[in-house]
């Protein structure tokens, strides 16, 4: 098997060209630019649209009601002003360990490191919490099969999956994504019809009036609908996907920016406008934790056998979701290891250009999965829910706070301003990092949450004491190098 030839000191060259006009080309990194301009759109789309809207909506109901609709249109703001921040930061320097680069340059080199670090762990967590919430799926069909037997089966299949070329991944993540998509705007029309036409078991019930009549629009008050911010939360992990793909998109400059500006209607159509036609439906206190608020209306309208059609949907949400996890770990493993923050042999690629090593590692610690689902089936998902959205949740800090000292130095002439300026910056910036750590403070308030902020001191401090010996064996690790396009250390 081929690999990628690294330098002595396991870095490719990282050079940028001039393109015909005049603009800045993305550095060659290794990788196959596979992935077209339609498969990044379904990529964007489809990557928000999976464990979280389809599960994890069940029990953020329960807690807050109607008032549910709310939080995700705020929390869904405050995910646009971060993706825009993401934007321009990709057009000033389109590379596929976004994240971690941006927060080496512009915040440090230790915090390069740990961005990379924890957004490897986030996307091997967030695999447990998709092939926990698959096996849960298969449930409804084969009861009696143990969740860990389907978590076990799903984690083989969908690491097979990414042993092939980059292209054929962004194919299937298109149709996976195709998929979901058409299964939720079938959803609101079909929602829409009972409301308008009255057709089916629910059609007599059913009205606009479930969103206040049933003890009204905040029926757990004000405190139930924050409470459910760490569950909204994580349902929009996963939008910063696209960042990953830069390297091995065909043209990043045209299909990027499209791709982030899918961002508002994605979230007013999957999220506030689903939300509420379920919620128009079916009132809101029909519904239970651990159950899909899309399978459960569709059982209450009359409609089995479109339960079962939904669930083999949110069935391959979740499996899309946790295949988009093999396809970034990997990449950001080389990523760290191209930077010498990482194993070498992490840095190597295969022949088709996939860096095989550390999707084979991450794969590997996405088993522990089955062993969560062995050992506690119905917290499952609650634990690893927690553990994720604190450690995705870091990337968007830095992705903002990078963004934030970027602008600076951009306005000041210092670094070239991107083609793509986020809106009314950086004051955005700046309440969305307000916004995410109000979050993190209310997830202290609950039980479930609250693990993942007990693990989190624990993890940074691991982070700590890595730096820190990779510094002493060799300083030049963490020596902040200026791009090629140039920066300031002032920015």
């Amino acid at each position: 098997m081929a690999f990628e030839q690294v330098d002595d000191r396991g870095s490719p060259r990282r050079e940028t060209t001039e393109t015909a006009e005049g603009a800045v080309a993305p550095p060659e990194e290794g990788y196959r630019r596979g992935l077209g301009s339609r498969q990044i759109q379904m990529i964007a789309i489809g990557g928000a649209i999976g464990t979280g809207l389809f599960l994890g909506a069940g029990k953020a109901i329960t807690r807050a009601g109607p008032s549910l609709i709310l939080a995700y249109a705020v929390a869904g703001t405050v995910i646009y002003f971060v993706m825009r921040a993401l934007g321009e930061l990709l057009m000033y320097r389109p590379v596929s360990g976004s994240f971690s680069e941006y927060a080496r340059e512009f915040l440090g080199p230790f915090f390069g490191f740990a961005t990379g670090w924890t957004y490897w762990l986030f996307w091997v967590v967030t695999g447990i919490t998709e092939v926990t919430a698959a096996a849960t799926y298969v449930q409804f069909w084969w009861p009696s099969v143990p969740q860990w037997v389907s978590a076990l089966v799903f984690t083989l299949v969908l690491y097979g999956a990414n042993l092939i070329s980059v292209k054929i991944f962004g194919e299937l993540e298109f149709w996976f994504s195709m998929v979901k998509v058409t299964a939720i705007i079938g959803m609101i029309l079909i929602g829409v019809g009972v409301l308008t036409l009255g057709f089916s078991d629910a059609g007599d019930t059913a009205s606009l009036a479930h969103l206040w009549a049933d003890g009204g629009f905040f029926p757990k008050g004000v405190g139930g609908t924050l409470m459910t911010l760490q569950i909204v939360m994580f349902s929009f992990l996963a939008v910063e996907l696209v960042g990953v793909t830069a390297g091995e998109s065909v043209n990043p400059e045209r299909a990027l920016p499209r791709a982030v500006n899918t961002v508002p209607w994605r979230i007013a159509l999957f999220y506030v406008g689903a939300l509420a036609v379920i919620l128009s439906v079916v009132s809101w206190t029909a519904f239970e934790p651990g159950t899909s608020p899309f399978v459960a209306a569709f059982g209450r309208i009359g409609l089995p056998a479109g339960a079962a059609v939904v669930n083999f949907v949110v069935l391959t949400a979740a499996l899309s979701s946790c295949n988009s996890g093999m396809y970034s770990t990997g990449r950001m493993l080389r990523d760290l290891a191209l930077n010498r923050q990482g194993p070498r042999p992490f840095g190597r690629l295969t022949g088709n250009g996939l860096p095989l090593l550390g999707t084979s590692v991450s794969a590997a610690l996405m088993t522990a999965g089955v062993w969560i689902n062995y050992q506690w089936p119905s917290k499952a998902f609650d634990y690893v829910v927690a553990f994720a959205t604190i450690s995705g949740m870091w990337a968007w800090i830095m992705i903002l706070a990078a963004h934030i000292r970027y602008r600076r130095a951009s306005d000041r002439g210092v670094l070239p301003r991107s083609s793509f300026r986020a809106p009314f910056a950086p004051y955005a910036s700046w309440a969305s990092l307000a916004f995410i750590g109000g979050v993190v403070v209310l997830m202290g308030f609950d039980p479930d949450s609250r693990v993942s902020l007990y693990g989190a001191p624990i993890w940074a401090a691991g982070l700590l004491v890595a730096y820190f010996v990779l510094k002493a064996r060799d300083p030049d690790t963490f020596r902040r190098e200026r791009p090629t396009h140039g920066r300031s250390d002032g920015a």
